[in-house]
């Protein structure tokens, strides 16, 4: 673990400029908030949960899907003036990143930004980005960044067998392979490499047991919700928030069209949706 640190320290270093700040696309609003939030970190104990502390800091903030889609060219994209549930993710566990590192500008926001977004942390094309969760979860994992958490069993009884194809199967779906076909022979390569990985994951009825969840699942972790929709492995992400011995989620939601925690316990959340199978759980690093 120390040397992930250390290479993800040195990662940082190399990335300076972040191939250049005009791969950034911001409004001046984006970066205040950004060293607002860094500042704000920077006051408090090493004991906050900076997870839970960052990502309460986007409650109420609009719901809209597609926004690291919005340039011809692919270019690292910060708006935290809109979030979906993948980018409030990332800006949360970026954010969180920089606290546990004792990095506060925005420099250092946008390298740790870069690094968890893109493979190899280097901005090319649409393909250079990671787009499925797996992969997210694994490259990261090699950088040190987080880890995911598949003991005890139980709660996890269950393993995901990932088999992801729904990009490369619906290319019309996604504004850039629409005008770049040619990308989709890179994305499929992408997903033959993704598909086979094995996860153990908490299946949904195991979410009902809150006493034994609570041995598994911290106030913070990145909560992964597994599907049986064809050719995905990942449905919605979000927050863990525990509330009066209760698991709940705290998420970009499509429904409240909003960053909200949601009211509902995390067990009748996942009974509402037929497609969702349980969960995967992942811990930011310290």
């Amino acid at each position: 673990m120390k040397r992930q640190l250390f290479l993800l320290i040195v990662l940082f270093a190399i990335l300076g400029s972040v191939r250049g700040e005009g791969r950034v696309s911001y409004l001046q609003k984006d970066s205040l908030t950004i060293c607002r939030l860094l500042d704000e970190a920077h006051a408090l104990p090493s004991t906050t949960n900076f997870p839970l502390f960052f990502a309460r800091k986007f409650l109420d903030i609009p719901y809209v899907a597609h926004t690291l889609e919005i340039n011809d060219d692919e270019r690292l994209v910060v708006n935290t003036r809109q979030l979906d549930c993948t980018t409030l993710v990332e800006t949360v566990t970026a954010l969180t990143l920089c606290a546990y590192r004792h990095l506060f500008t925005w420099r250092d926001y946008l390298n740790a930004l870069t690094a968890m977004r893109y493979r190899r942390a280097q901005i090319d094309d649409y393909t250079s980005r990671i787009h499925y969760f797996t992969e997210w979860i694994t490259l990261n994992t090699e950088a040190g960044i987080v880890r995911e958490i598949q003991v005890p069993n139980p709660p996890f009884s269950a393993v995901q067998h990932v088999n992801v194809n729904y990009m490369s199967s619906h290319p019309k779906s996604y504004k850039a392979l629409r005008e770049h076909p040619e990308y989709v022979t890179a994305i499929r390569k992408m997903e033959q490499s993704i598909t086979g990985g094995s996860f153990r994951y908490i299946p949904k009825q195991m979410v009902k047991n809150q006493a034994l969840l609570r041995q598994a699942v911290n106030d913070g972790d990145i909560i992964a919700i597994t599907c049986k929709k064809a050719g995905l492995d990942i449905a919605h992400l979000g927050f863990a928030v525990w509330k009066d011995g209760r698991l709940h989620l705290l998420n970009a939601s499509m429904l409240h069209k909003k960053v909200v925690e949601e009211p509902m316990t995390l067990y009748q959340y996942l009974q509402k949706h037929s497609t969702h199978t349980g969960i995967r759980i992942i811990r930011i690093n310290k």
